[in-house]
C-alpha cells in the first residue's frame, strides 16, 4: 500500500486505486450513507454501483484501538488550533487510519485538513 485513498478520490471520475491504494472502513460508511440519501433512484443506482465496485477492490483497513487512539490526537489539535472536529470526524478517522497505516493521503479536499497538515501527510491525486 503506497497511499490511503479518501472518500472524495473513491467518488472522483477516476477508476479506484489498484493494489498501491487502500481505503478506511469510513470511507465504506460515507459511502453507504451516501447512496442512502440519494435524491433520485438514478443516482441511488449510480452510487450503489460505484460501491459494489470499491467493495469488491478493496479490504478496508479497520477503525482499531490504534486508529481511535490517533483520531482522538487528530482532533484534540483541530480543538486546540479552534477548528470543530466533530464535525470532520469521518475525515479525522480516514486521516487517523492513514497516519497508523504510515501511509499518505490522497485526497481532493486538502482543505479539510489545513488545520493539521503538520500531523498528516496530504496528497492531491
Amino acid at each position: 500500500m503506497r497511499v490511503l485513498l479518501d472518500t472524495s478520490v473513491l467518488i472522483g471520475a477516476e477508476a479506484p486505486g489498484g493494489p498501491e491504494g487502500s481505503i478506511s472502513s469510513a470511507s465504506l460508511a460515507e459511502l453507504h450513507f451516501g447512496v442512502l440519501v440519494a435524491q433520485s433512484s438514478d443516482e441511488r443506482a449510480r452510487r450503489a454501483q460505484r460501491l459494489g465496485v470499491i467493495e469488491a477492490t478493496f479490504d478496508p483497513l479497520p477503525i482499531d484501538a490504534a486508529v481511535a487512539r490517533e483520531w482522538g490526537r487528530l482532533a484534540a489539535a483541530v480543538a486546540e488550533r479552534g477548528g470543530q472536529p466533530r464535525r470532520r470526524a469521518m475525515d479525522l478517522a480516514i486521516a487517523a487510519t492513514a497516519n497508523v497505516a504510515g501511509v499518505p493521503l490522497m485526497t481532493h479536499n486538502g482543505a479539510d485538513f489545513h488545520l493539521i497538515t503538520d500531523l498528516v501527510r496530504v496528497e492531491a491525486p
